[in-house]
Parts: C-alpha cells; sequence; structure tokens
C-alpha cells in the first residue's frame, strides 16, 4: 500500500484513527457510518481488500487483507427507549457495557453468547452466536429490529425500522445477521428490548446423556417451555457427568409454577441453585468454549439430536457439546481439522442439517467456509447476494470455502 493512499486515509479520518495491527497490514478506526462508507469507497477505488473487525475476542483478525477496518470508534449508545423497550446502539458497543446501562433503567438486551464479555453488539449479530435463552426469546435475529450497514462498495443501506413491527417485504436486515460480514459493515443497529424480570431461578440434573435427552422430550410433551433447557456435555459443566438445566425467568408466581411443572414432568434429580452459584454456573457454560481454537454450529432439531451427537462423537469428539433439548440446535468446541469437519458437514447435509462454521484460524475457514451449501441452489444464491452488496469483493470473508 503506498504512503499516498494512507495518507488520504489519514486525511479521511485523522491520524489518531489509522495505524497498523501487529502484522503490519493498516488498521483504519472509522467512528461513524459516513466514516466507514468512506473508508470503503477508498478501499474500491485503490483496489484494497479488506477485513472485518470487532474487538478480535470472536472470530480471529488473521484474514490476509490490505486494510483491517475495525468497529471499536462505533462504541456508542445512541437512544434507549424504555417505554417502547427499544434501543439505537452502534455496532462497536461491548455487550457487558450496554447490559449494565440498560439494567439501570429495569431492561435487558434477552441474549446470552459465547465468547469473552467485551464482544461487541455487531460481532454477536454478524455471527448470530446465541446461548441457551434462544429456547426462551428467541435466536440473535429476533432481536434486531433493523440496522444500518455499508456495502463493500461505500453505499449505506439502512433495512428495518426502529420499533416491533412486521417488516413488508424481504427484511434485509435477516440477511446482515448471521452473514459474517460477506454483504455489509454493521454500523448501527436497533434492538429489542425486554424488561428485567423478577425471578431467575436454575435447576439442574446430572444422569447418562439418553436420560437427559428423554426427559428432556417429557418436558416438551407435556408442554413446559423454561427460558433455557440446555443438554451440556462434561467438560462445559466442568462435572463428571453430562447436565440437563433449566432455566425458569418471569414473575415470581410464574416461575414457581414452572419449576412445579418440571418436577412433575421430568423424573430426575433436580438440584436448585442458589442465585449466586447460578450466575457461576451460567457464566461457565457460557464462556466454556472461549479458548477453543475451533466452533461449529448445527440446525438439528431436537427428535435427531441424539443421533447427531452421536455423529459428533464419531467425527470429532465429545468435547465441549451444547445443545438445546427441547427446540434443538447444538454447538461444539474444539480442534479439528478440515477434512474431519467437511466429512461431518456431508454426513449432516444427508440428514438436512446445516453445519456452520461460526470461528476458526484463517486456514480452516477459508479451506472449509462459515456455510455450507446442504440444499441444492443455496450456494449460487449466496453468491449472487454477494455480487450486489459486495461487487468487487473488497470484504476477505470465506462464506463457501476453497475446496468443496
Amino acid at each position: 500500500m503506498s504512503h499516498d493512499v494512507l495518507d488520504r486515509l489519514r486525511t479521511l479520518l485523522g491520524t489518531s484513527a489509522v495505524s497498523r495491527d501487529p502484522d503490519g497490514i493498516p488498521r483504519a478506526v472509522p467512528d461513524s457510518t459516513d466514516a466507514v462508507a468512506a473508508t470503503l469507497r477508498l478501499a474500491e477505488e485503490s483496489g484494497w481488500r479488506v477485513r472485518l473487525e470487532g474487538h478480535g475476542s470472536w472470530v480471529p483478525a488473521d484474514a490476509p487483507a490490505d486494510l483491517a477496518l475495525t468497529t471499536r470508534g462505533l462504541d456508542r449508545i445512541v437512544t434507549v427507549q424504555p417505554a417502547d423497550l427499544v434501543a439505537t446502539v452502534e455496532a462497536g458497543v461491548a455487550v457487558d457495557v450496554l447490559q449494565r446501562h440498560l439494567a439501570d433503567q429495569g431492561m435487558w438486551l434477552a441474549l446470552d453468547f459465547p465468547g469473552r464479555p467485551e464482544r461487541t453488539v455487531g460481532s454477536i449479530v454478524a455471527t448470530a452466536t446465541a446461548g441457551a435463552l434462544r429456547a426462551g426469546f428467541g435466536p440473535v435475529r429476533d432481536h434486531i429490529l433493523g440496522c444500518t450497514a455499508v456495502t463493500g462498495d461505500g453505499r449505506v443501506i439502512r433495512p428495518g425500522g426502529t420499533v416491533v413491527k412486521n417488516v413488508a417485504g424481504y427484511d434485509l436486515t435477516k440477511l446482515q445477521v448471521g452473514g459474517f460480514g460477506a454483504f455489509g459493515v454493521l454500523t448501527t443497529l436497533h434492538l429489542r428490548l425486554r424488561a428485567s424480570p423478577s425471578a431467575d431461578a436454575t435447576l439442574v440434573a446430572r444422569a447418562p446423556r439418553d436420560h437427559l435427552t428423554s426427559a428432556a422430550r417429557d418436558l416438551s410433551d407435556a408442554g413446559v417451555q423454561p427460558q433455557a433447557l440446555e443438554l451440556l456435555s462434561p467438560a462445559v459443566s466442568a462435572d463428571s457427568e453430562w447436565v440437563l438445566a433449566a432455566r425458569c425467568m418471569g414473575s415470581d408466581g410464574g416461575v414457581e409454577g414452572d419449576i412445579a411443572r418440571i418436577f412433575d414432568a421430568a423424573d430426575l434429580p433436580w438440584n436448585r441453585l442458589d442465585h449466586d452459584r447460578a450466575h457461576a454456573f451460567w457464566h461457565l457454560v457460557t464462556h466454556a468454549g472461549s479458548g477453543a481454537a475451533m466452533t461449529i454450529r448445527l440446525g438439528v432439531l431436537s427428535p435427531g439430536l441424539d443421533e447427531l451427537l452421536d455423529l459428533v462423537g464419531q467425527h470429532l469428539d465429545e468435547g465441549l457439546i451444547w445443545a438445546g433439548a427441547a427446540q434443538g440446535g447444538m454447538r461444539w468446541a474444539g480442534d479439528a481439522t478440515a477434512d474431519s469437519v467437511r466429512v461431518l458437514r456431508h454426513l449432516a447435509a444427508e440428514r438436512e442439517v446445516p453445519l456452520t462454521l461460526e470461528r476458526a484460524p484463517w486456514a480452516i475457514r477459508q479451506a472449509v467456509g462459515h456455510f455450507g451449501a446442504y440444499r441444492e441452489g443455496v450456494g449460487p444464491l449466496v453468491a449472487q447476494l454477494r455480487d450486489v452488496f459486495d461487487p468487487s469483493g473488497r470484504f476477505v470473508v470465506a462464506i463457501d470455502g476453497s475446496e468443496q
């Protein structure tokens, strides 16, 4: 990259907003949507490949590029509207900072997520990573009302809205959720909030894995729906056995009623954790895989959970596994080769189960890809969407993988 172009970047953003990463790659730290757009227009004009970064605490910031563009400068909580339970924040806001701000006003963003507490809101949305609370409050996309994003050639798009309502036509906001930055740089997000619950109780049971999945089906058949019902491998819960954890949140009476129904419907040795132990338990569970080299998720439905757990154990290892025991979905973390992930993806596809590579070193991401078309026609559709939102291929994102 020539000094002339670097000088233009410094003129654009200011000297303090341009630095170099540990590998010597220039890093831009724009502090507004307009600055992001101007940076990407300059990248388009100069032919640079651009790597997108948040705080670098989830997906490794190791993709080869001419320029690293980080959202660290987009760290403002723009507005919070308690009466409407909505907030507008910039994508670089750390979630722990946001949650503390909301708690002071009796609200919260009903998302738990793997990774360190300082993960940015934009990172969670771009990778669509959610934890056990997805059972009761829905996946990441259910918490996003709208957004502002900048395309690879510097166009600003504002899909969705700022209030809780239905969106007419194709909702481009959903395209950005879980897009891993392939369809634009998220700069601002409009979030759906919840009132803070007055009661929050956790039950845990330890037993052989198949006993726990059977009990989870009993709960589902009985219509018992706690806000979280998570099956955890021994490595996740730091236990000698598999653990089934149920979390009930809401009013005092509602929570006590849910707990009574769980005791009645599922014949397990339940243990109710006190407040401090419950907090420590969920902190451990949520962050157990933070140091793992790789994380994948599988979109399995609960009836196929036992079979897929066996499949993962055969082709990867039991290791760190989180699984939605009621509504399905599974996450695995550990170390694996690209070939083993490809084999598992193929076997999962035969069962109509998508496998997403949430994070891994660049060599694995490039070889395997974040997505994998498990249905005919998905790959070409993604390619067409990328042509619309990043026509010159500025963003360095491994969506499909270089080797199939």
